[in-house]
C-alpha cells in the first residue's frame, strides 16, 4: 500500500500504511473480533520535532481484544529501550485501537538509532520501532485526519488545556474517596455538530478519567465514558453519542474510589473530536487501617 503525501508550509505530512492497514484490522468482520484472549501490539504511530531540536517518538497500540482489559507491569513484557525500560509507557491497556498514547523525547541527536518498544502479552511478543524516517514524519493535520476531521486548517484549531487542582500525587487508603478536579478549556473549534439520527457524534469538548497504569480496580462517580473505540457503548465512537454539556467555567469533577493497594496512574483525556490534551495523578493506595494492625 502506497503512502500518501501532501505538501503544506512546507512540510511532507504523510499518511502511512500503517495506519491503514491497523485501519482494516478495525473494520474486521465478526468472526475475527475475540472478546480475550488475544495478544497486544505496540504502535509506533510518527515522530514530532520539538522547537529546541529534539524529537518526540509517538506511539500507540492495537489490543486485539475487544473487551479484555490488560495489565503489563514495566519489566520484561512491557519495557523500551535503549534507555528504558520504564519510560513512561501505559502499563494498563484497553481495549482496540489508541493512537498517540504516549511520547519519548529523544536528542537532536538521535539520527538512525531506533527506539523499541517490546510487549509479551499471552505469550507472544510484539515490538514496535521507532525511528526518524522521513516517511514517518507526524503533525496536527495527520492527528486530526486519523481521528476522522477534514477540511478543516490545524492552524486553527488548538488542543485543549488541562489544569489540575491539587498535588500530582497523591495518597488514600482502600475504600476512601478521592476527589479529581481538572479545569478544562477550548478554542470551539472544530465547531461541534448536531448529532445525527444513528450517526456518531464525536465533534465537541468531551472530558474523561481513566486508568493508565495499575489494575483496573477503580469505580470513577460519575461513570466516565470509554476512550477507545467502543462502538455499541458510552463512548463518542457509539452511534449517537453526544458530548455532555461543559460544566460552569469548565470544572470537572469526580471521585475515584480504590478496591484494592497499589500505585495508580489516572489519566484525564480532553478532546475536541480532533486533538486532544491529557495530565497524569500518580495515586498511592494503602490498606485499610483495620489491615495495619494486622
Amino acid at each position: 500500500m502506497t503512502a500518501i503525501y501532501t505538501r503544506r508550509s512546507s512540510v511532507w505530512i504523510v499518511i502511512l500504511a500503517a495506519t491503514l492497514t491497523v485501519a482494516a484490522l478495525n473494520e474486521s468482520s465478526g468472526q475475527d473480533r475475540y472478546s480475550r484472549g488475544q495478544n497486544l501490539v505496540p504502535t509506533f504511530d510518527g515522530w514530532e520535532e520539538n522547537p529546541d531540536g529534539t524529537f518526540n517518538m509517538v506511539f500507540g497500540y492495537l489490543n486485539r481484544n475487544y473487551e479484555e482489559r490488560l495489565d503489563l507491569p514495566i519489566g520484561p513484557t512491557n519495557n523500551l529501550e535503549p534507555g528504558g525500560p520504564d519510560q513512561g509507557q501505559p502499563t494498563h491497556f484497553l481495549p482496540r485501537r489508541n493512537r498517540y498514547v504516549f511520547r519519548v523525547k529523544v536528542p537532536r541527536d538521535f539520527g538512525n538509532k531506533e527506539l523499541v518498544w517490546t510487549i509479551t502479552a499471552h505469550g507472544k511478543t510484539e515490538r514496535a520501532y521507532a525511528t526518524l524516517k522521513p516517511e514517518y514524519v507526524m503533525d496536527r493535520h495527520i492527528i486530526m485526519t486519523n481521528n476522522g476531521v477534514r477540511n478543516i486548517d490545524s492552524d486553527q484549531n488548538i488542543p485543549p488545556t488541562i489544569r489540575l487542582e491539587g498535588d500530582l500525587r497523591r495518597t488514600v487508603k482502600v475504600g476512601e474517596p478521592l476527589a479529581l478536579t481538572a479545569f478544562v478549556s477550548d478554542d470551539g473549534v472544530p465547531k461541534p455538530r448536531r448529532a445525527l439520527e444513528g450517526r456518531r457524534r464525536r465533534i465537541g469538548l468531551r472530558v474523561a478519567w481513566f486508568v493508565y497504569r495499575g489494575a483496573e480496580t477503580v469505580t470513577f462517580d460519575p461513570e466516565q465514558f470509554n476512550v477507545y473505540p467502543d462502538f455499541s457503548g458510552n463512548s463518542p465512537f457509539s452511534p449517537g453519542w453526544t458530548p455532555p454539556p461543559v460544566p460552569p467555567g469548565g470544572k470537572y469533577t469526580v471521585t475515584a474510589t480504590f478496591s484494592a493497594p497499589g500505585t495508580f496512574v489516572l489519566r484525564v483525556m480532553a478532546h475536541d473530536g480532533a486533538l486532544d490534551s491529557t495530565q497524569d495523578v500518580t495515586v498511592t493506595v494503602n490498606p485499610p487501617a483495620t489491615d495495619l494492625h494486622r
